[in-house]
């Protein structure tokens, strides 16, 4: 009785809130959007193609500056620029459609604009004095950009026209500027598949950059395509892709290919761009749908030296990059009786487990927004909007009661929704798990704040999920300081 009493008391604090029509959100909700470059070794594996088809999916929340064809290991005297432009043209035909749901997609000949040439060379081959290229240029101009937004450089095959870039900038510019131009710069390359990679990270000792270097089983990015033995599965399977996105979902979802290798292994450089709530691009250790990633200096021995790679040289890092981070997660399963949702009495602890912890999430949210590209706003999903019913930084004081609350979240289609309140551990400074002394699917729960001798850090997560079909999640962090 004192726990309802308790919640009560919460509920009457917070307004009753109204559904809104079923209609799409005004433009001034969708702000702050992270600017973005691609460079892809598109043909060199189907998975940039259908990485691609979901990145014009959220072509209205990140704001694409280039895209950039080039080489990689795997491709190395070729590029395709019209395969890019071949997507956009069943973009496209799908882009009035997408805007229904949500405002902000652009055209497609705005699009077809971005697209750029590197040099059909390989690695750093095609570095040095008069091996500039279209997509080399459009870099620096972008950087050049008097914009005061971090510039995210999102690397799918080989990373020689960022380097010719840097290059550039590093002759004609002094050092001063160079400094001052490359500190807006946010790099996230799968692996490394030239040799550039690792001559940028040598060169550019400030630049902000994550990747997983070496072989790429040690990539962190592999969490989006394997199979994990005790997680749900079922998203990633070919099925599940024919019947949510390639068949009967327009020519977008006609243009995703199949399988051959694994699932859109490049789609994790920019998932954390896309705003859910739950990641701040520039806090890669905070963790979101592309991974965790810690700044440090790996050791070579770490990195799957003998895995596979393309043949690109694995070396040792000289400086500390944002890489491999891990997490323990137990899967949450679901009860047909009783509490809805508990977590599997065994946690995996895994680095890929960073990324692959919000599969099933971004999957479904892939799967909605697909639906959109063919739908009426009445007869499509749509996200939840979660509010708190409190600051998102709060201050306590070691054992003190620490109460969390999402009364006001709403959504659009006044879909039914769940909740589920967590704190994270492996991020920032407490890293033992802080229990709710409420179910922790209630839409308000507690903590008690553990003893401190010092100041930490503790990050909260809700996540809501809509029981829409498919059903769409988004979150709001709670970033706790605990005082002794």
């Amino acid at each position: 009785m004192k726990r309802f009493a308790f919640m009560a008391a919460i509920a009457s604090l917070i307004p009753p809130v109204a559904l809104p029509a079923a209609s799409p959100p005004s433009s001034a909700a969708l702000t702050s959007k992270q600017r973005l470059i691609i460079l892809s070794d598109i043909e060199a594996d189907p998975d940039d193609t259908q990485s691609f088809v979901r990145l014009f999916l959220y072509a209205n929340q990140i704001d694409l500056e280039g895209l950039v064809a080039t080489t990689s290991v795997h491709m190395k005297h070729a590029i395709h620029p019209d395969s890019i432009r071949r997507i956009i043209d069943a973009y496209g035909k799908v882009q009035p459609n997408l805007n229904l749901h949500e405002p902000g997609y652009p055209a497609a000949a705005r699009l077809q604009a971005l697209v750029r040439e590197g040099q059909p060379t390989y690695g750093m081959e095609a570095v040095g004095d008069g091996r500039d290229s279209t997509g080399s240029r459009m870099i620096v101009q972008a950087i050049e950009k008097d914009d005061p937004r971090p510039l995210w450089i999102s690397i799918w095959g080989g990373a020689n026209s960022l380097a010719q870039a840097l290059y550039t900038l590093r002759a004609t510019r002094s050092a001063q500027d160079v400094t001052r131009l490359t500190s807006r710069l946010r790099v996230y390359t799968i692996s490394d598949q030239d040799d550039s990679g690792a001559w940028i990270r040598r060169n550019f000792p400030a630049l902000f950059y994550v990747v997983s270097p070496g072989g790429y089983g040690a990539g962190t990015w592999t969490g989006i395509h394997s199979r994990i033995e005790g997680a749900d599965n079922a998203t990633i399977g070919n099925d599940w892709l024919r019947d949510n996105i390639q068949q009967g979902h327009g020519p977008l979802g006609a243009a995703y290919p199949d399988v051959s290798y694994g699932m859109e292994g490049d789609t994790p450089a920019y998932l954390s761009l896309i705003p859910t709530g739950l990641s701040d691009p520039d806090h890669p250790n905070w963790g979101g749908w592309g991974g965790r990633y810690e700044l440090y200096t790996p050791a070579v021995e770490a990195t799957d030296p003998d895995g596979f790679t393309g043949g690109v040289p694995i070396e040792q890092e000289t400086r500390p990059i944002w890489t491999n981070a891990t997490d323990a997660v137990a899967p949450l399963t679901r009860n047909a009786i009783g509490r809805a949702v508990v977590p599997a009495d065994r946690s995996i602890k895994d680095f890929r487990a960073t990324l692959w912890r919000w599969r099933t999430d971004f999957q479904n949210d892939f799967a909605a927004r697909m639906a959109w590209s063919t739908k009426a706003y009445k007869d499509a999903n749509h996200p939840p909007k979660v509010h708190l019913a409190h600051a998102e930084r709060l201050t306590v004081k070691a054992g003190q009661r620490l109460v969390l609350s999402g009364l006001g979240t709403m959504d659009p289609d006044g879909d039914s929704l769940s909740y589920y309140w967590f704190h994270y551990p492996e991020v920032s400074g407490w890293a033992s798990a802080i229990p709710s002394g409420i179910a922790p699917n209630s839409v308000t729960v507690d903590f008690t704040a553990p003893m401190v001798k010092a100041r930490r850090e503790a990050h909260f997560i809700l996540s809501v999920t809509d029981k829409g079909m498919p059903p769409v999640t988004r979150y709001r962090r709670v970033i706790v300081t605990i005082e002794p």
